[in-house]
């Protein structure tokens, strides 16, 4: 018998389902639930990205698959590891400004980032609510609550937080909790693409943030972890910015016209 105390966030053998796991923020996530004790089972639509993760189960599917985003809940609820928890994480943008959107870029944009969602959240609720209760946390973004770029990802984004506040209204009685966390521009591999072509982007970016750097992957599972726990079980249908400051004011502004003037 271990003497070791009951971990703080009170995860200890609770189901946790991530979705995007093999991501750099999926990983984050991973590694933040099982240091916190959960049993983590993780979902991407590339297996290779799910490989060397220590998880409970690995989940290989799409989705924007309807059919075997059901599948693969019901094949876990099967196993005996329907989540407590959902993290829906997935994600993916490239349509960067509007005259990058199309109609291809819109719908792979929306299906991915918020149908996908809605795939995998309702079969995982109506489960948590036969079950007497659970947590879901929504990944969104600052791009869904003011334009940074990337039109098609925003209304996505926006839309997650919307549907999370539907679940947390309409769901609460069945003592199920949904929340959005909503990062700022996160340094993971997706950054890769843009600082080859133009290392100096990295300081450009920082320049708008008023922390004076970019959110480290480990800052959005941290939030999570949170809004997942019991410490949060007053929380439902609240939207978490973790986006060092960039949401609060635009230090930049400051910088070049207020100060200038004064």
């Amino acid at each position: 018998m271990s003497d070791s105390p009951p971990h703080p966030l009170g995860l200890a053998g609770r189901h946790v389902l991530i979705t995007g796991a093999g991501g750099g923020i999926g990983r984050a996530m991973v590694a933040a639930f099982a240091g916190a004790g959960a049993i983590v089972s993780g979902a991407d639509q590339d297996a290779a990205m799910l490989a060397e993760l220590p998880l409970a189960h690995r989940l290989v599917f799409d989705l924007t698959d309807a059919k075997a985003s059901a599948d693969a809940f019901a094949n876990l609820a099967e196993a005996g590891a329907a989540p407590h928890v959902l993290v829906n994480n997935a994600g993916f943008t490239r349509g960067e400004t509007l005259d990058q959107v199309d109609e291809t870029v819109w719908e792979r944009e929306l299906a991915i980032n918020l149908t996908g969602a809605f795939h995998i959240s309702k079969p995982v609720a109506e489960s948590m609510a036969r079950r007497g209760g659970g947590a879901i946390v929504f990944i969104a973004s600052v791009n869904g609550l003011g334009h940074y770029g990337n039109p098609a990802y925003s209304a996505a984004k926006a839309g997650l937080i919307a549907y999370a506040k539907s679940i947390a209204v309409e769901m609460g009685e069945k003592g199920i909790r949904a929340n959005v966390v909503c990062p700022g521009s996160v340094r993971t591999p997706a950054w890769d693409h843009r600082l080859a072509k133009d290392p100096a982007i990295l300081e450009d970016v920082i320049s708008h943030y008023p922390l004076g750097r970019m959110v480290r992957p480990e800052d959005v599972a941290n939030a999570t972890l949170f809004l997942a726990s019991p410490l949060s079980a007053g929380i439902t249908g609240a939207v978490l910015p973790v986006d060092g400051g960039l949401t609060a004011g635009n230090l930049r502004f400051v910088r070049d016209i207020i100060e200038r003037r004064a």
